[in-house]
This record gives C-alpha cells, sequence and structure tokens, in this order.
C-alpha cells in the first residue's frame, strides 16, 4: 500500500461533510478561532455546503493518506450585491493534530491562486483577534490589517477583539 507524503487538495464533495464538521467543532472548542459556540452536526450544514460552487466560491479539502485533515472556503462578501462581486471571504481551518506542519499555508496558497480562476480579486479573512497563529499565516501571505473592532465577541464572560485582514489577489 502507497503512503503519499504530500497533502492532495481538491473540492470538497458532500461525503466530505463529517470530516469539515468534525474539524470544524474542533475550532469551535478552542474557543479562539470562531464566533460559533455550539457544535454543528451533518443535517445542519448540508443548506451551507449547497451555497458552494466549484466555479465562483469553491470549498476545498485537504487530505494526506486518505484522511481529510483541513478545509478552506471562498464565500460570498455581501451576497447579491453586484459590485462586490470580486471581493470574497476567505476562511480556512485545520485538524488540530495536523497544526504546525504546513498544511495550512499550503492550503492558503492553493486557494490564493485559484482566485484568478474564479474571478476574485480581494480577499477578506475575518478572524478573532486572539487567533495567533492564523494572524502569523495571513501576514506571511501578505494579508494587512484594514480593520479592528474591539471587545465585541463573547464567551462565557471572556471578551475579545474581531480583526479584518485583506488581500488584494496579484494580477501576475
Amino acid at each position: 500500500m502507497k503512503i503519499e507524503n504530500e497533502p492532495i487538495i481538491r473540492f470538497a464533495t458532500l461525503k466530505d461533510l463529517p470530516f469539515i464538521i468534525n474539524i470544524y467543532n474542533q475550532a469551535i472548542r478552542s474557543k479562539n478561532a470562531t464566533g460559533d459556540i455550539e457544535e454543528f452536526i451533518v443535517k445542519d450544514r448540508i443548506d451551507w455546503f449547497h451555497k458552494f460552487s466549484t466555479d465562483k466560491y469553491p470549498l476545498y479539502v485537504t487530505e494526506l493518506n486518505k484522511k481529510i485533515i483541513g478545509y478552506c472556503s471562498i464565500s460570498p462578501y455581501r451576497p447579491g450585491r453586484k459590485a462586490m462581486e470580486t471581493v470574497a471571504e476567505i476562511s480556512y481551518y485545520i485538524d488540530y493534530s495536523f497544526h504546525k506542519k504546513g498544511f495550512g499555508s499550503s492550503l492558503l496558497k492553493y486557494a490564493i491562486t485559484d482566485c484568478k480562476r474564479i474571478g476574485k480579486e480581494n480577499l477578506l479573512a475575518f478572524i478573532l483577534d486572539i487567533n495567533f497563529p492564523t494572524i502569523h499565516i495571513l501576514k506571511k501571505f501578505n494579508f494587512i490589517q484594514l480593520g479592528y473592532m474591539p471587545n465585541i465577541i463573547e464567551f462565557s464572560n471572556k471578551k475579545c477583539g474581531h480583526l479584518i485582514y485583506g488581500l488584494k489577489i496579484p494580477s501576475t
């Protein structure tokens, strides 16, 4: 049996949804990577899954040795507003047992590169100000901080701020 050493990044399929939810629920439990506080089950996220499309707003997964270890979504920014169609929101999550191994960086790089194909010129990332690993990775890919809303998110009497990072997709 061949064991892969490199992750494979591909478009998500519905059969990947349980793995995507498991990874996202890890982020919820961490209380530093998302504003959601209640975990999801598959049926909660089916409509969410179907909002993605490979041609305009993709949902990617990264797998290693046939195991989903992360995912990344490109979502509409202010859906329905035609003037904003070249702007998208990017989010990504990596299984916590695969953190600090470069998988987040490779997934983010892949999604940024794919933005030309899907017609996105600007990416926005909305993150908690206590999510230092994501801040570090975004800066590595030349995202810049565009906004900050201090102390607007609350987890069990603990408050944190919301950051907005942006990237203008290089035209070359």
